[in-house]
């Protein structure tokens, strides 16, 4: 049994940080009632300036938990979620799981065979979905579309137009109202899921081991996986980010809903640990700096997590006109590498620092952070959260660990590691060992103070906008190109910390490069995020003996070409 002694980084811990939570005994939903009861009349969201107190978002969950049973909703049932950042999506969230049910995220930009992959995989029979994404299920074949699906119009979310156009930047309001109105016909709205009916208060409660979340992930065979994560996986990790936090005041902190909360980084951020904390959760549906700012002038920011190139924009347009980013306390940065200049370019400008952490959908997502105070180490994803153990071991064989500071596949374990993949037993072997340990599949060093930095990624993920793009599925696509021959998808480095999506293709005998064709091509199948920026043509694609692509060289030949 691990216990402090094992622990060498405890000692770098901020003050005040314990080396172990106490680990949660009850759901998110008791969670989330602790919160309406205590909070009350507390603001809990803010959408375009209107708020929403902790009161009226629970009366709103047990309403819509109620349509949702009327509908045939059960304990177990998965219940899928298409949404942006809105206040409809934060009540969605917890009427699903007050039932019993299971929370399906989905990204609202996904193309409708990317979508319907999943739908194929967790078979849910009702979907919530923003309006513009409900044109997209239909497409589905019939053997996977959902019997029910709700659709949600943000603009009833919006305060009346007045007060709208108060709160924003002319350009803004255009382009936001412009962006959020579109019909949905043949679906359900859902002002009339909501009903006026609430969910019986005697309806059981989850189990604190039951499922709450299938959230999926891109693995290395370019179909993504569903990560099951449990009440006590989720609710730990919003433990956990509590006791890294010490001096965040229930009820006094505003968190700036920036990342998506269909992401596991902003599913917790904001979720699971803005609402443990009873914080005020200012929602955007989109990253947009004129949004941010006009936000601070009511509700100026004291948590704010993101990726690099928020933070650098953001630092941009606030001096450019003249807003204070001091509120800020607490930054988190991940997803990405940080780059040191621009954790410096924030820290000049606003009121705490920024450190950078790590973790994966399969970890809840956050395992290791940096802490918020001098012990921290720039270029380091950190250290173990508390009731977290980590060890690296040799590549390729993970029963011997490597020797101290030799780089080596990180394994994580800890309260927050998921429970497996839907449906897939095999892959959840093999990334899940004997006691718990968890295969990252990331490369690390750790130096004797129990700082890790990441060296390389063995699963050769692309991570843009901190989004995982798998490479193979791009390269899938491509493929079925009748110009493409065969073709290697990479991740190419950026200044601010991330990568860029580039694609390598052979071209067929006698086929000439027609990039914006090919980009053209892609759209049709791929978000946006994972569409190449740029493709370039090679004869030959380097390959090992066996004939498989050999990435890494296909990233040292395309670089120059760029």
């Amino acid at each position: 049994m691990e216990n402090n002694e094992m622990q060498p980084w405890v000692k770098n811990y901020q003050p005040g940080v314990p080396a172990q939570i106490d680990l949660p005994t009850e759901s998110l939903t008791r969670m989330f009632e602790h919160a309406v009861a205590e909070a009350g009349d507390s603001p809990a969201t803010e959408f375009f300036g209107r708020r929403t107190s902790y009161s009226e978002l629970g009366r709103q969950v047990s309403r819509a938990a109620e349509g949702l049973r009327r509908l045939g909703v059960k304990a177990g049932d998965r219940v899928a979620l298409i949404l942006p950042n809105c206040p409809q999506h934060v009540v969605a969230f917890y009427a699903i799981l007050r039932l019993g049910a299971v929370v399906v995220e989905h990204n609202p930009l996904y193309t409708s065979r990317e979508l319907a992959g999943q739908f194929e995989d967790h078979q849910a029979r009702v979907a919530i979905v923003w309006d513009k994404t409900a044109a997209a299920i239909k497409e589905f074949p019939e053997e996977i579309r959902p019997g029910h699906v709700i659709s949600v119009n943000l603009l009833e979310a919006f305060p009346s137009v007045k007060r709208l156009a108060l709160n924003l930047p002319v350009k803004s309001l255009r382009t936001t109202k412009d962006a959020l109105t579109a019909p949905a016909p043949g679906t359900t709205p859902w002002k009339e899921l909501l009903g006026r009916e609430t969910l019986d208060v005697g309806h059981p409660h989850p189990d604190v081991q039951d499922l709450a979340v299938i959230q999926y992930t891109s693995g290395t065979t370019g179909r993504p996986k569903g990560a099951m994560l449990s009440h006590f996986n989720l609710h730990s990790n919003a433990l956990q980010g509590e006791a890294w936090m010490p001096g965040a005041q229930p009820r006094k902190e505003i968190f700036y809903a920036v990342l998506p909360m269909f992401h596991a980084f902003g599913m917790t951020m904001y979720l699971t640990f803005g609402v443990r904390k009873q914080g005020l959760l200012v929602l955007f549906p989109k990253f947009d700096p004129d949004l941010i700012l006009a936000a601070m002038k009511k509700s100026p920011v004291t948590i704010f997590s993101a990726v690099p190139p928020i933070y650098e924009r953001t630092v941009h347009a606030a001096r450019e006109k003249g807003i204070s980013l001091r509120s800020a306390k607490y930054c988190i940065s991940g997803a990405m590498n940080l780059p040191v200049d621009v954790a410096q370019l924030w820290e000049s400008v606003a009121g705490g620092p920024l450190v950078e952490g790590y973790g994966m959908t399969e970890t809840s997502p956050v395992a290791l952070g940096n802490p918020l105070h001098s012990t921290r180490k720039a270029g380091t994803i950190g250290l173990p959260f508390p009731s977290t153990f980590i060890k690296v071991v040799e590549l390729g064989n993970p029963e011997i660990d490597a020797a101290q500071g030799e780089p080596g596949e990180l394994l994580v374990k800890g309260p927050q590691v998921f429970v497996g993949y839907w449906n897939n037993p095999a892959e959840t072997d093999a990334v899940l060992l004997p006691g718990g340990w968890l295969r990252t599949g990331d490369v690390v060093t750790v130096d004797a103070d129990g700082f890790a930095t990441i060296v390389d990624r063995a699963k050769e993920l692309i991570i843009t906008g901190g989004f995982n793009v798998s490479p193979t599925e791009v390269e899938s696509v491509l493929r079925q190109h009748p110009d493409v021959k065969d073709v290697a998808a990479v991740g190419l480095p950026l200044e601010n910390g991330g990568e860029t999506v580039v694609a390598a293709v052979e071209l067929e005998p006698g086929a000439t490069l027609d990039e914006a064709a090919l980009r053209e091509h892609c759209r049709g199948a791929l978000a946006g995020y994972k569409v190449p920026k740029r493709i370039v043509a090679i004869d030959d694609l380097p390959r090992s003996m066996l004939g498989k692509i050999l990435r890494k060289q296909v990233r040292d030949l395309v670089l120059p070409m760029l």
